[in-house]
């Protein structure tokens, strides 16, 4: 009789064992929280557990443009694509506005240029500063595109976008308090403990709200800031969501593969 409850044990400690691991590998990223009014989705991340890239060109060398392309790309390798977002402002031909790091080889440089306004506005990525989110093996960062520069990181992943939101948790001075330039947006933050913390607005909000959501909400002491307005997208099935940006497209995409 007491073999036999020692086996029951041992056969309900496997079990919960076993649930635990399949509910860690199955949990989703991303969840839905409000901050100050405005709702958004928010997907957390750790470099170090989590399988996040950067994506552009499938094998043909054509751009990606649909999430559900590069998720059929990752299928066909046997492997799950979770959660996608764009990666930051693109030209019309779909490729990065500015540095874009692939496995480790830059596959576009950095865009340094001082781009002049036009009717009074500068473009979203030219203003100053911008910055690079960029991966190493078990850790993210994002500083200003100057300092990544700099210090000639060595990255396996990056990707230029701007402007900066917070910068060493103080919010870019540059953002207007009460703006009424309200729209989607989509950023990312390297945040306490050293968690990737992506947000998309569900409602439009301005810079310096969206920026104060990273600081003051999600905890994050370095954020950027990667596409608005039609730009803005989401792919996570759990979620069922899989968005189209109406510019015919997406350049290039991060990507949660499992």
């Amino acid at each position: 009789m007491t073999y036999l409850k020692h086996s029951l044990l041992a056969a309900a400690i496997m079990l919960a064992a076993t649930m635990t691991s399949l509910h860690q590998a199955h949990a989703q990223p991303c969840e839905q929280e409000s901050f100050e009014e405005a709702k958004y989705v928010i997907c957390t991340l750790e470099p170090g557990k989590a399988d996040l890239r950067l994506f552009w060109k499938n094998a043909d060398g054509a751009p990606y443009r649909a999430f559900s392309s590069l998720a059929e790309a990752v299928r066909a390798e046997g492997r799950t694509l979770t959660f996608a977002v764009n990666a930051g402002m693109y030209r019309a031909d779909f490729s990065p506005m500015g540095l874009y790091v692939e496995n480790g080889r830059e596959l576009q440089p950095a865009n340094m240029t001082e781009a002049e306004s036009s009717a009074g506005q500068v473009p979203n990525f030219y203003k100053k500063p911008n910055g690079v989110f960029f991966l190493g093996e078990a850790s993210a960062g994002i500083l200003p595109t100057d300092e990544f520069l700099k210090r000639r990181l060595k990255a396996r992943f990056a990707t230029q976008s701007g402007p900066m939101l917070v910068i060493a948790n103080k919010l870019n001075p540059i953002l207007i308090v009460g703006s009424t330039d309200r729209t989607r947006r989509s950023g990312v933050g390297t945040c306490e403990r050293g968690a990737v913390r992506f947000a998309i607005s569900e409602d439009g909000v301005n810079f310096h709200d969206f920026a104060r959501l990273f600081r003051d909400h999600l905890k994050c002491p370095d954020a950027l800031f990667l596409d608005g307005g039609r730009g803005v997208g989401l792919y996570n099935p759990a979620m069922g969501r899989n968005d189209w940006s109406w510019h015919g497209g997406y350049g290039p995409i991060f990507g949660l593969v499992e």
